[in-house]
């Protein structure tokens, strides 16, 4: 990184926001959205018509701002426990570098909870007063995510639930009032599917975590197990997505999907040749790769 970075200033609490990470946010609203798209059509509506894009739009800034959120909680959080020493191999983090005192991360996690909340408290008036404990919990678990179940090694399945399950159910069930089996399987397509970043994540991070006393599943089965989950994972995504498409359309529409499996096999080879550091750029490789599973989904629920 060219310059250096003054302490609290924009671009120091840009960086802090992680920006690439938006699009994990972004790929279960995306998914959740076709589903609902594909209901309608099913249930003879005209979803141009039907489709309601305001609450569409907010279930993709609560899920951005909430993102954000959890990215200055993991900021604040790790370098309180001493996890973001000089020895880090993944992206330099805010705190740890001093580009952003630690009071001012706590506000910054103080404004963007509030804006999230905010953001999504609209969603009552489609969705019912309920939502509010949808919320909460999503606010509970970014925090529980980073202090408690990343270092049990269950960090794994509150990405299959809150990148999956939840906001792609969610989403879909604002538009539709209801929730089906191709839904539940396109969520935990989505899930799988962005958990394959934390496998690439944990597995550069495997010596560090070991040291910390962190039972990631990556330290519990040790790192070549890992890459093997990686493939499955996405395997796995990519055969559940296209049995969410398969249950309502011809299984043509769901051959979009092939192209992710094929980028995602490519991504799997290369990981398997590196380690430390140099995994870091597969942190965007995988992003890139879900999202293209988000527009590839769409696209064939619009087939």
């Amino acid at each position: 990184m060219s310059g250096a970075v003054k302490i609290n200033s924009v671009r120091a609490w840009v960086l802090a926001a992680r920006p690439k990470t938006l699009a994990g946010a972004a790929t279960p609203v995306i998914m959740g959205g076709a589903c609902a798209w594909m209901w309608m059509e099913g249930s003879g509506m005209l979803p141009a018509e039907a489709f309601d894009w305001a609450a569409f739009a907010l279930c993709m800034l609560f899920a951005w701002i909430m993102q954000v959120d959890a990215n200055f909680v993991n900021d604040y959080f790790d370098f309180r426990k001493g996890g973001d020493t000089e020895q880090r191999l993944g992206p330099k983090r805010a705190c740890a570098q001093g580009w952003i005192t630690p009071g001012a991360m706590k506000t910054g996690i103080l404004v963007t909870t509030v804006l999230a909340c905010a953001a999504g408290l609209p969603l009552i008036w489609t969705g019912g007063p309920w939502m509010i404990a949808v919320g909460a919990l999503c606010v509970l678990f970014c925090f529980l995510y980073t202090t408690k179940f990343s270092r049990l090694g269950l960090g794994d399945l509150l990405v299959l639930v809150f990148f999956g399950i939840v906001p792609v159910g969610f989403t879909f069930y604002l538009q539709t009032g209801t929730w089906d089996l191709q839904t539940t399987l396109a969520g935990l397509a989505c899930g799988l599917a962005v958990d394959c970043l934390l496998m690439v994540n944990n597995y550069r991070d495997r010596a560090e975590d070991t040291a910390q006393g962190k039972k990631t599943i990556v330290v519990r089965l040790g790192g070549s197990t890992a890459i093997i989950l990686y493939y499955l994972l996405g395997l796995c995504a990519t055969m559940l997505a296209a049995a969410s498409i398969v249950l309502s359309k011809p299984g043509w529409c769901a051959a979009p999907l092939l192209l992710y499996a094929a980028l995602h096999l490519a991504t799997s080879r290369r990981i398997s040749d590196t380690d430390g550091a140099a995994l870091n750029p597969f942190l965007g490789k995988t992003s890139r790769n879900f999202f293209l599973l988000a527009l590839l989904f769409a696209a064939g629920c619009a087939l």
